[in-house]
C-alpha cells in the first residue's frame, strides 16, 4: 500500500462519518431536543414587564 491508498481511504472514512453527522442533525427525531437546546440561552431571562416592576418597585425606597 502506498501513501496515495491510504489517503483515499482516510478521505472515504472522514466523508462517511460527516454524512452520519448531517443525517443526525437534520433527523426529525432530534427537532424537538435542538429546538429545546436553542432556547436554552433564554431561560433565565426575566420577562420585560417584570423587570420592570422590579426596577421601579426599587426606586419607590
Amino acid at each position: 500500500m502506498d501513501i496515495g491508498t491510504i489517503r483515499g481511504i482516510g478521505t472515504v472514512v472522514v466523508f462517511i462519518a460527516f454524512i452520519g453527522v448531517v443525517l443526525w442533525a437534520y433527523s426529525a427525531r432530534r427537532k424537538d431536543s435542538f429546538d429545546e437546546a436553542a432556547n436554552l440561552p433564554f431561560a433565565d431571562d426575566v420577562p420585560a414587564t417584570t423587570r420592570d416592576e422590579q426596577a421601579s418597585g426599587s426606586n419607590k425606597e
